[in-house]
């Protein structure tokens, strides 16, 4: 399974009195994926390396919080 998303499903108590939260997310890095690092990959420039917090571009995994995903729309 190579999707930077996971989910799962815990357990959810009959007795529990609040709403469950039937399916959770999980994001894992793109590091995980890659065996070692191949020479020669493409890289940000300084000012957008600062921004993303990583010189390489496949390296970057930008975090989206819940409301950005339901929302649809992406960060600025």
């Amino acid at each position: 399974m190579n999707t930077h998303q996971k989910t799962y499903h815990p357990y959810t108590s009959p007795f529990d009195p609040c709403k469950p939260i039937v399916e959770k997310t999980y994001s894992t890095p793109p590091h995980l994926y890659m065996g070692f690092q191949p020479p020669n990959l493409p890289q940000f420039s300084p000012i957008e390396a600062l921004k993303c917090g990583t010189l390489w571009t496949t390296f970057h995994d930008p975090y989206y919080n819940a409301l950005e995903k339901a929302e649809g729309g992406l960060p600025t």
